[in-house]
């Protein structure tokens, strides 16, 4: 029985990867969560080590002076699976959070507002503005000066649990219809953008139908709001497509990408958008790393791979077998009450027996899987109910399966 303790002993040579593997100490386990979330090549993929032990032969790190050139000229094939209406990218931030409040700070000086919505259980990051947009109060209870007063959150498109008591399709979409409401009696007509997920990852995977997105985008254009698309989690792959915007036919007007965009884990982030908000001077957003040589390596390598090693098309076929194979085990288990998710990101909703959220549960087929050899995570910091599912990209058809077995022998010993 494994322990997974890390002891102060343990040091960085007790650790390595390999493929969807992970070892510890001499114990091996299959990462069913790609690290967080961040490792769509898995631990080693050859071709991105041997870019990044060339280029950080030749240098590490140059002012973004001298980087923002290639970022300019050398993502061309990134903007180019955009929406149509996106097309520039700006690089100077190497995690999800700061692009986010990048993409806000945009729209915020672009429009002369300041308002910001946002949905109940998101998760747009870790700095002062974006832990105050996000939808869980948890995360700001010890920290009372983060409430950020032009910040109105919404209920989110959570048809398993939906706030309003509805059922989908006969809703009408209140969640989404109900948000003039917010906008006309909350924000005195302030409000300068909308940053939502396509897939809510960390607030339980939630998946909207795609009516949502169309109803968000009429509601932006007639309250002149940006749409920001924060797909730190969803971009890149991890749904099937380069985006989970263009999936959901979302047109945002910003595009906030991270995780993912490193490959093997290197950190970079970068945030695409319509050409009308370039609007910072030099000394408004940046940071020291922010588009570091090694950064642009890895981003441009891992976009690269995707072309090369057919990612998407991989992950859609397989990522309908992951689903169908999860889908199976609530069949099998009562207390899985729902099954959702988009490519190699899956979420199972555990209940109690009343149908209620049941996170200790949650947490205890979390750690289970753990002990048996098997990474995943849990919803909402481990308060949620939710039991994510998100394999490297590169994971096999035998692979899934072996993940499914580990899965269900865990779930087995929670009964």
């Amino acid at each position: 029985m494994r322990t997974f303790a890390i002891k102060n002993e343990i040091k960085l040579a007790h650790l390595s990867g390999n493929g969807i593997r992970f070892e510890i100490d001499g114990e091996s386990y299959i990462d069913a969560a790609s690290g967080t979330f961040n490792l769509p090549l898995g631990y080693n993929h050859t071709e991105m080590v041997d870019a990044l032990t060339d280029q950080i032969k030749k240098a590490s790190h140059a002012s973004s002076t001298y980087t923002k050139p290639i970022v300019e000229n050398g993502f061309s094939k990134l903007l180019d699976e955009a929406p149509e209406n996106i097309n520039k990218i700006f690089m100077r931030d190497l995690t999800g959070s700061s692009a986010n409040e990048a993409a806000i700070k945009m729209a915020m000086k672009s429009s002369g507002k300041t308002g910001v919505l946002s949905l109940m259980l998101s998760h747009h990051g870790q700095t002062a503005l974006t832990t105050s947009i996000s939808g869980n109060a948890f995360r700001r209870e010890s920290f009372p000066s983060l409430n950020y007063q032009e910040s109105l959150k919404v209920p989110a498109p959570y048809c398993h649990r939906c706030f309003y008591g509805k059922t989908y399709p006969d809703c009408g979409l209140l969640c989404a219809e109900r948000i003039n409401d917010f906008i006309e009696y909350s924000s005195s007509n302030q409000v300068a953008c909308m940053i939502i997920e396509p897939v809510m990852g960390n607030g339980g995977n939630i998946v909207p139908p795609k009516e949502y997105f169309q109803l968000i985008r009429k509601i932006c254009d007639e309250h002149d709001i940006i749409l920001i698309s924060d797909e730190v989690q969803t971009g890149l792959g991890r749904t099937g497509h380069m985006f989970a915007s263009n999936h959901f036919d979302m047109k945002p007007n910003i595009i906030t990408l991270a995780k993912g965009l490193g490959g093997i884990g290197i950190p970079v982030a970068a945030v695409l958008m319509e050409s009308r908000l370039e609007v910072f001077e030099s000394y408004e957003h940046s940071f020291t790393s922010g588009a570091n040589l090694l950064a642009i390596s890895a981003a441009q390598t891992y976009l690269d791979v995707l072309e090369k090693e057919n990612i998407l098309e991989h992950v859609r076929g397989n990522g309908d077998l992951l689903g169908e194979e999860l889908t199976e085990l609530m069949n099998q288990y009562p207390f899985i009450s729902d099954v959702r998710g988009l490519g190699y990101m899956w979420g199972l909703e555990i209940s109690d027996r009343e149908g209620h959220e049941d996170p200790k549960m949650t947490q205890k087929i979390v750690e289970t899987s753990l002990k048996n050899g098997l990474i995943l995570r849990s919803s909402r910091y481990g308060f949620g109910n939710v039991v994510k599912v998100r394999p490297p990209l590169i994971t096999s058809k035998a692979e899934i399966y072996e993940i499914i077995e580990m899965l269900k022998k865990s779930l087995d010993e929670v009964i």
